[in-house]
């Protein structure tokens, strides 16, 4: 089906040009979201009459998402999560976690603007992408970790994925004497 876009649409075309698309794609997707008209002759003058304000509005549209990608430049985002010693959550963070890590600040984002392409499943700071518009994206650090003191250290560039990063103890450095004690006796039960 061939369609007229209404606004630019990434890897498909700019708004106003006349693309081949699959039916279904058209129907679920581009038409009742009003990204795009059936192309016949009738829609060809339409959006013709229509193209300033389309234009105005993809405009106005833009530079509203630039003015968040600005805030948002630069930023971190901490979210905690449980997590064994080898970094390896027990759950996942997925953009539905993301969402709320920036609506928690103060961004309303959309779930379907956060580009996470598989759920983060371990700690450490990750970049994530938000396609803000869609001429305009911006990355932002998603730092996860098991609590707000070892976000900051992940923050300073610190691996936090062994017992000695966590908890102090150089995991080479032990002996089995450190967890019992050989000279001890064993009581066994007499009967």
């Amino acid at each position: 089906m061939e369609v007229i876009l209404l606004e630019r649409i990434a890897k498909l075309g700019q708004m106003g040009e006349t693309v081949k698309v699959r039916d279904g794609f058209a129907r679920n997707y581009l038409l009742p979201l009003g990204k795009a008209l059936r192309a016949n002759a009738a829609n060809k003058t339409r959006f013709e009459s229509e193209r300033a304000t389309l234009e105005a509005r993809n405009l106005e549209r833009k530079s509203e998402a630039q003015k968040i990608a600005d805030k948002l430049d630069g930023k971190s985002f901490i979210i905690v999560r449980s997590a064994g010693e080898t970094g390896q959550l027990y759950g996942s963070v997925a953009a539905r976690d993301v969402v709320e890590a920036l609506a928690a600040d103060g961004f309303n984002i959309n779930r379907n603007q956060v580009d996470l392409n598989h759920p983060i499943k371990a700690i450490g700071v990750h970049k994530v992408t938000l396609h803000l518009h869609a001429e305009v994206e911006i990355a932002v650090e998603i730092n996860v970790a098991r609590s707000t003191e070892e976000a900051e250290r992940q923050a300073k560039g610190e691996s936090l994925t062994s017992a000695d990063a966590i908890y102090g103890v150089d995991e080479d450095a032990l002996k089995p004497e450190d967890f019992f004690n050989p000279e001890a006796e064993f009581e066994t039960e007499e009967e």
